[in-house]
This record gives structure tokens, C-alpha cells and sequence, in this order.
């Protein structure tokens, strides 16, 4: 029979294309992993993995073994469900959740405590990672919820394997000083309101970089970005210290204080969230009670 850690081992190392990166998704050594596929083409007879270079690819029979076993790994997780639906239902166990950043401040974090009086035999195991990698990680089961969001207002696309729901709609505003003269103007505020400002934003290739390159790609100047910080709290305190002006989505925000407010826009950027699980996890209690608890 084929061991079925193994089987999970080849898939990883199938799609992250290195041994020593299996590992490092898997939590074993790269010997570990080496033991595991060796195993498994002792099981079957067969070599299951080529070198290519610095790397390794798989020879057509572990082709052939990977591309079947997601259907594998299916029939062991409703099984693992029809035992857990049998007791009383309720959520229980470790849930592992795989979420980006903004999702962990201003979805999960808020949720928890209410999530815990309503299921205290559930326990949350959250690991912060970019939507692709956090899709991977359930596909490969090294979890079993991640949020993510859509890029630039395209939707990340999901293997068939897996089920998506819609959880929330993400805003950006802007944050100002409570003396800056923006906050004087009639909200919410056109994008003619924004020529003439210093900003600091977010850096490029980021989420919210984009977000700002789209709210002030009309202007008839170039904006003036004074500095580029990845941490809100940091932007804040730039908006709070200096005349510059920061766009913030909502669920990132920390607590404004007293001196910042947050001003809307006319035509805000957004960003839709979702969550995304296996779909042989469709009757997990633990699954249905995370997304309920966030959505």
C-alpha cells in the first residue's frame, strides 16, 4: 500500500520543484523528505523522481501518481469527516489557517474571542502568507482554511479541489492629520482633491502601491511620494508627525487616536476577500465555524 506521507511528500516536492523547499513547506528536513520519496518507489517499484539540474522532476509514473492523488487525499479527509460528523457535531481539534497580513489584523484577530466562547474545544493555528502560497497550502493540505484577496480586481484562480466563498469587501481611504486642509474639504472626496499632496505609501509591488497608483493616475502632476513604509502603524506616524497624507485600507488600519481621521473617496479602491478550503472539508464543522465566524 502506498504511504500516504509520502505520497504527500512527492506532491509537494512535484509542485515546489526543490526537495530542500518540500521540506521547508513540510516542517522535515530535506533527508526526511529524500527518506519518504525512497519509500514510496520502494513501495512501488519504481523511480517516481529524476535530477534535473540543481533541481528534480518527476518521472511519468510520478506524474501519473501525483495527478491521482488529489483524489486520494479527498477520500482520507471525508473519511476523517464522517467521523467527526458522527460525534456531536460541534467544531473541535486545530483548525490551521493560512491568511495575509491585513486578513490576520482585521478579520481574524477581531473574530477570535467570540469564535472561542462559541467553540472552546476549536483551536486556531494561523500562519501568515501571501494568497498564492496560502492557496498552495491548502491544495496540499499543509492547511485547512486560507483567506486571501483578489489582485488589482482579479480573482486568484483555485484548483478544482477547492471551494471559495466571499467574506468582505476591503476599502481604502485617506488618513490626514486633523488639521490638514484636506480635512476641510466637502467628503466624500473627488480625486481632483488629492493633486498638489505628500504622500506616503505603501512600497511597489504591494497591494496597496497599486491601489495608490490608481487613485492618483489622473492627476495632471506626478504625485509627491515622500516616503515608502510597508507598516501602517509607521505610515501613521509619518501622517500624525509631517503634512503628508496616507491611503489606508480598512481592515489594515490601527486606531487613528486623536489626531488622524480618515477621510472617504468618491471612487474608492477595494479589494474582495474569501475564504478558501478543500472541498472534501465541505462538512467540517471547524471549517463552517471559521468562515460563519469571519464572513
Amino acid at each position: 500500500m502506498v504511504d500516504v506521507a509520502s505520497l504527500h511528500a512527492l506532491k509537494s516536492v512535484a509542485t515546489l520543484g526543490t526537495l530542500a523547499k518540500a521540506a521547508d513547506e513540510l516542517g522535515f528536513t530535506a533527508s526526511a523528505v529524500s527518506q519518504q520519496i525512497k519509500r514510496l518507489e520502494r513501495q512501488l517499484g519504481l523511480r517516481v523522481l529524476a535530477q534535473a539540474g540543481r533541481g528534480v522532476v518527476l518521472t511519468p509514473a510520478g506524474q501519473a501518481l501525483v495527478d491521482s492523488s488529489p483524489d486520494v487525499f479527498d477520500a482520507l479527509e471525508r473519511c476523517a469527516e464522517a467521523a467527526r460528523s458522527v460525534a456531536d457535531g460541534a467544531p473541535r481539534g486545530t483548525l490551521r489557517v493560512a491568511a495575509f497580513s491585513t486578513a490576520i489584523r482585521g478579520v481574524l484577530a477581531p473574530a477570535m474571542r467570540a469564535l472561542g466562547a462559541a467553540c472552546p474545544q476549536l483551536t486556531l493555528q494561523i500562519s501568515e502568507q501571501d494568497p498564492d502560497r496560502a492557496i498552495h497550502s491548502v491544495d496540499s493540505g499543509i492547511a485547512d482554511v486560507a483567506l486571501v484577496h483578489d489582485a488589482d480586481g482579479l480573482i486568484a484562480p483555485i484548483p478544482p479541489s477547492l471551494n471559495r466563498q466571499s467574506l468582505h469587501t476591503d476599502i481604502g481611504d485617506i488618513v490626514v492629520h486633523r488639521d490638514h486642509l484636506l480635512a476641510r474639504e466637502v467628503h466624500p472626496l473627488p480625486a481632483s482633491a488629492l493633486t498638489g499632496l505628500t504622500w506616503v505609501t505603501s512600497p511597489p509591488g504591494t497591494v496597496c502601491h497599486q491601489w495608490f497608483r490608481r487613485v492618483v493616475a489622473d492627476l495632471p502632476d506626478s504625485p509627491d511620494v515622500r516616503h515608502l513604509v510597508d507598516d501602517f502603524s509607521s505610515q501613521l506616524a509619518l501622517v500624525a508627525s509631517t503634512n503628508a497624507v496616507a491611503l489606508i485600507p480598512r481592515l489594515a488600519r490601527p486606531p487613528l487616536g486623536e489626531h488622524l481621521v480618515a477621510l472617504e473617496l468618491r471612487r474608492p479602491p477595494t479589494r474582495e476577500l474569501h475564504a478558501v478550503w478543500r472541498r472534501s472539508a465541505d462538512s467540517s464543522p471547524a471549517v463552517r465555524a471559521l468562515v460563519d465566524a469571519v464572513r
